[in-house]
């Protein structure tokens, strides 16, 4: 079947979007002004309305970045860009046609927000098409939003967390304009995974896009948001750098590519373990009140959560693990405040494992497991548990962090997911597990018992089970003294 032109109105205008194969696509749509010239470092703002038909058959440009490097650029997708296409803050939508039937009813959404570490990523990316959701009764919208400097600096006298105050944004588009294309406003889940994960928590955490959000889905998602001084470190550390303020106007009299080329200097070398900052969300009165580790265990909405086995295996090569010492790992545990009782639980949990792996598995603990389990254990609303354990057999990666995607979007045979999942990965765990996304989006459900009172946790691998919460010692040994 060939590919036709398709036309939607919205409230700001009407989109030529096309027809493939029973789904239709309208990409490229602004859901905010461009956030430059005097609306940079600004609030989003809404968008102006146009004449005539706008195309909504190509992507919207990405935000200012820079492309991975080394190790990781080659087992993840890279975007460019320096941000002379201002043109960023835009949606995505697939939805099946016969959303358009008024028989079928309205049906169930899903938001996703990529991840980058808060500094790259795009929804252009080939893996995060959402023709898979569209075929199985889901309208899918995916959106950009601001990235590093220009998202996630502490400045002065701008806005903080301005690239989650994007994405809420584009929440509130979708709950205003997505019945246009079939969706049900009171149907928007949000999916997230590693930063997009966090921005999933954190709007789940504000009063003001909670009442929006039907469901969530957080995968492999930090869960802390920190003081304004912590989380402005890198910014203060770049406009040193610079020899300027940390202030909205001597930001803003550089360009988005001066930025990078200053943000790429300062943190060449880093590591989760030791180099410069990284972005992070800062706790806020206006745009996070509160950290989501203190708001999600009372959020009403139902919720999916969970982590891959090998998270670290994506931020460190296996010649590095091997060549991390006792006294290495011993400085490691100081500086990540590894609990004693936790690093002998790590020697019971993993006796044949080298000492880089099991501090690998304190960094994964201490950043996504524990938080998620605190999180779980305090939840009175449905949640639901997972770990991604299958082991890809690409360059010692295991079940490192992001490789659930592939599987996630039924994307297996995307060249995105070859990188990481090699050439020959099982359909059967993709099927499994893009179905229980599906189910989640659609019922609040994915299929399996939720987290309590059991702390029962789906451990999807090629035979996947449902069991209680894995090394449980060990990640129960960062709880906070009460």
């Amino acid at each position: 079947m060939g590919t036709e032109a398709i036309e939607t109105t919205i409230s700001t205008g009407t989109l030529r979007g096309s027809v493939t194969d029973g789904i239709r696509r309208f990409l490229g749509i602004p859901y905010a002004d461009p956030p430059f010239g005097p609306r940079r470092f600004r609030l989003p703002a809404a968008p102006d309305a146009w004449t005539g038909v706008r195309d909504a058959t190509q992507f919207g440009p990405s935000a200012p970045q820079t492309p991975y490097r080394g190790r990781i650029g080659e087992l993840l997708p890279s975007l460019t860009s320096d941000g002379t296409n201002e043109d960023i803050l835009t949606v995505n939508v697939w939805a099946p046609t016969d959303a358009t039937d008024p028989a079928s009813g309205p049906l169930p959404v899903v938001l996703w927000i990529h991840g980058g570490a808060f500094e790259r990523g795009g929804s252009s990316i080939a893996g995060y098409d959402g023709s898979s959701f569209a075929r199985d009764g889901v309208v899918f919208v995916s959106a950009n939003y601001r990235l590093g400097s220009e998202g996630f600096s502490v400045l002065e006298d701008a806005p903080r967390n301005l690239g989650l105050e994007d994405i809420a944004a584009a929440l509130r588009w979708t709950h205003a304009e997505i019945a246009a294309f079939g969706g049900d406003p009171s149907r928007i889940t949000l999916m997230g995974e590693s930063a997009g994960g966090a921005l999933v928590a954190a709007l789940l955490s504000r009063p003001d896009t909670a009442p929006l959000i039907a469901g969530a889905i957080i995968e492999s998602g930090p869960l802390d948001a920190v003081d304004p001084k912590r989380a402005g470190r890198v910014t203060r550390a770049l406009a040193k750098r610079l020899g300027i303020p940390a202030t909205r106007e001597a930001f803003a009299a550089l360009s988005p590519a001066e930025l990078l080329a200053a943000r790429t200097t300062q943190a060449a070398g880093s590591s989760p373990l030791r180099g410069a900052p990284g972005f992070l969300l800062a706790r806020d009165p206006e745009s996070l009140p509160e950290s989501p580790r203190q708001a999600l265990p009372t959020a009403s909405a139902p919720i999916l959560i969970g982590t891959n086995t090998d998270e670290y295996r994506l931020w460190f090569t296996p010649d590095a693990l091997a060549k991390i010492s006792p006294w290495q790992a011993s400085l490691g545990h100081l500086a990540l405040r590894i609990p004693r009782a936790a690093v002998r639980a790590y020697r019971a949990a993993f006796p044949d494992a080298g000492t880089g792996d099991r501090l690998g598995q304190a960094l994964t603990d201490s950043m996504l497991r524990a938080p998620m389990t605190q999180v779980a254990d305090r939840r009175t609303a449905p949640t639901f548990v997972y770990e991604f354990a299958w082991q890809s057999p690409v360059d010692g990666l295991g079940a490192g962090h992001a490789l659930e995607l592939g599987f996630v979007f039924d994307g297996v045979g995307n060249p995105d997911s070859i990188r990481m999942a090699g050439d020959a990965p099982p359909q059967r765990l993709a099927d499994e597990m893009h179905g229980a996304w599906v189910r989640m989006i659609r019922d609040g459900d994915p299929g399996w018992e939720p987290f309590a009172p059991g702390r029962r946790v789906r451990v999807f691998d090629v035979d996947s089970r449902t069991l209680p919460l894995p090394r449980a010692a060990a990640v129960d040994a960062f709880r906070p003294a009460s």
